[in-house]
């Protein structure tokens, strides 16, 4: 069945701010342009840097009147080959070594060319025969020994390494903490600014996410947790780091250098189902549309990709270098908006992935959805507090109707600008259920989401006697 596609785009969209996106002027565009959320890569950015940009993003927001949410994405464990006087070029079958402790040296080896390595203790993690991938797997080698300062290696795809190379280890079990100082430091000063979410790296099972939450609550910060599965640990432990988190991310660069290439897109499928299954907003990031941080258009194959993500019901996309350095950021948040709407009017209302929630409010707000699927041009309204019932009906998965969600915290909109179908409004509560409803629809008139005649699915609270009792009406626009 298709679906008539409306002003309304479902999947929301996240863009990485850099040099090409960080002046006023470009930052406006991008917001009016329909961005839901501005990543901050906290492994690139200064604390001045982040604190001017912040509130920079802030002002525009409210001189625009469209609110959008800050996401941190703060660095986490990270092994980097040392600095280089220059490049060294590896060839093929070259025995090269990489040094842990570098005053440590053997006279005996001075044919054999080496670099630092920032992760002392790698030599206890590592074995031989492991795989050392460096410079997201563009250089290949292979471990042939190891004493407690030197890994020697053999180069099986060569190429050329510079300085401060990434390294990644498929399969090896690194025992650097995910939560690093540098982290700490980062969060503190997004905590300070008000972030409205932090984006935790290299998460490899729940205690990882447990460990920040641990230090949010310590700080009083109410941001909520993306945890960023990027190794083989991520995906052994997935049903747990999503119990654990507020929401995941698909972080396609790492996860796809520390997995076979040809399990990357099942376990994106596998994530986004758990994560709907589980209730938990999913991201799917990184290369969507990484040929446009030269060219104006996307390759087919990119095109495709996005779909694929829509098609999926991830709740949002992400931009990184497209936005960051490239040449057509606005165009990348153009295109990405283009393609989800018309995937999302291909929709099926009858498809419906298999839910795990046996609550009965869930129950509640499953009833609200199907009857939302069965009344053409309806919509669902719903009023939070703490973005849990927007939550739930996003997860639900509504096809055909936007979910017009009302809180009286702003934050709390913020928060609900990850969630897939959620449209969220800013209005103070009632004191009584129903004079909140009709302000509401009074306000959705205004903006010109309703119009008389629209039926409206509203699931709420009701004052019944002497309580509230969960409910889900069915009301016609006067």
């Amino acid at each position: 069945m298709n679906v008539t596609p409306d002003a309304f785009r479902r999947t929301k969209i996240i863009f990485t701010l850099g040099p090409a996106t960080e002046s006023e002027a470009m930052l406006e565009k991008m917001i009016v342009g329909g961005a839901d959320i501005v990543r901050l890569n906290m492994a690139h950015a200064s604390h001045e840097w982040t604190r001017t940009i912040v509130r920079r993003i802030r002002a525009i927001s409210t001189r625009v009147n469209r609110e959008v949410a800050l996401l941190m994405d703060i660095k986490g464990p990270e092994i980097r080959t040392g600095d280089l006087p220059s490049p060294i070029q590896l060839k093929p079958g070259e025995i090269f070594d990489f040094t842990v402790h570098p005053s440590t040296s053997r006279e005996s080896d001075q044919e054999v060319r080496s670099v630092d390595v920032n992760y002392r203790d790698l030599v206890n993690d590592i074995q031989i025969g492991d795989t050392v991938l460096v410079d997201n797997g563009l250089i290949r080698l292979e471990v042939l020994a190891k004493d407690q300062a030197h890994i020697r290696c053999r180069v099986l795809i060569p190429g050329q390494l510079s300085s401060r190379r990434h390294i990644n280890l498929p399969g090896v079990r690194i025992n650097l903490p995910a939560f690093t100082e540098k982290d700490r430091v980062d969060t503190s000063l997004g905590i300070a600014e008000g972030v409205d979410f932090i984006a935790l790296s290299f998460v490899r099972e729940a205690k990882d996410v447990n460990d920040l939450r641990t230090f949010l609550h310590e700080h009083g910060s109410k941001a909520r947790i993306i945890a960023k599965i990027e190794d083989q640990s991520a995906i052994s432990n997935l049903d747990e780091i999503i119990e654990a988190c507020d929401g995941l991310m698909i972080a396609r660069g790492d996860l796809g250098i520390e997995c076979p290439f040809e399990d990357l897109p099942v376990i994106q499928r596998r994530a986004v189902r758990a994560c709907i299954a589980k209730g938990r907003p999913v991201i799917v990031a990184t290369h969507m549309l990484e040929s446009m941080i030269s060219q104006p258009v996307p390759t087919r194959a990119e095109i495709t990709d996005v779909a694929n993500a829509a098609y999926e019901r991830a709740d949002c996309v992400m931009l990184s270098g497209e936005t960051t350095v490239g040449k057509y950021p606005l165009e990348c948040l153009q295109m990405l908006d283009k393609i989800a709407r018309r995937i999302e009017a291909e929709m099926d209302p009858d498809h419906q992935e298999p839910l795990n929630f046996s609550t009965e409010k869930m129950k509640i707000l499953h009833s609200a959805v199907v009857l939302a699927n069965e009344i053409p041009g309806s919509k669902i309204l719903t009023f939070t507090r703490y973005g849990y019932m927007a939550q739930g009906l996003a997860a639900l998965r509504p096809t055909c109707a936007a979910v017009y969600a009302f809180t009286p915290t702003i934050e709390v909109l913020r928060q609900m600008r990850l969630l897939r179908s959620v449209e969220p409004f800013l209005m103070p509560f009632a004191a009584k259920p129903d004079a909140t409803i009709e302000n509401a629809i009074e306000m959705l008139r205004q903006a010109g989401r309703i119009k008389p005649g629209d039926k409206l699915i509203v699931a709420t609270d009701i004052l019944a006697a002497d309580r509230l009792v969960d409910a889900v009406q069915l009301r016609t626009v006067r």
